[in-house]
């Protein structure tokens, strides 16, 4: 069984982090992916996709990216149901990322500086081979979050 998932887009809002109640830092990010056909207007459709990462990745994400930025992005889709604070059933679906990479030029730096360090087409700057995000499988289960509303930002 294979369960993949590779996306290029923009970010929909700048990268929100939160930690774990252990300190693991986990980001959420949105992703606009247009459609490949025109529909019957003859205009490009678009997906958002929720994006989520763990850990270094997490962290670089928030330090090195904005609303805007180009990014390809790699990791498995997670489909999760909770039930929300009115009781309601829902379910959520997710990228959980395993690696992502910028994809917009290096002049492209929104004139913010903390934006202007990375690197075009290549991981995140500074990672010393520490793991990069996905869902990390040494937590406790009490750590995991359940529901939207443990990874609310």
């Amino acid at each position: 069984m294979l369960n993949r998932i590779i996306l290029i887009g923009r970010l929909t809002r700048d990268p929100e982090i939160r930690y774990t109640q252990s300190g693991i830092p986990v980001a959420k990010l949105g992703l606009a992916v247009d459609r490949r056909r025109k529909n019957a207007n003859g205009e490009r459709e678009t997906d958002f996709i929720n994006i989520v990462a763990w850990r270094k990745l997490a962290e670089n994400c928030e330090n090195y990216l904005c609303k805007g930025k180009l990014i390809s992005v790699e990791g498995r889709l997670q489909i999760r149901k909770y039930e929300a604070q009115d009781g309601s059933k829902r379910t959520a679906a997710e990228v959980m990322a395993d690696e992502i990479r910028f994809l917009s030029p290096k002049s492209e730096n929104n004139g913010s500086p903390q934006h202007s360090a990375y690197q075009t087409d290549t991981t995140f700057p500074g990672d010393q081979g520490e793991p990069l995000g996905g869902f990390p499988n040494d937590l406790p289960d009490d750590e995991l979050p359940l529901s939207d509303d443990d990874l609310t930002f």
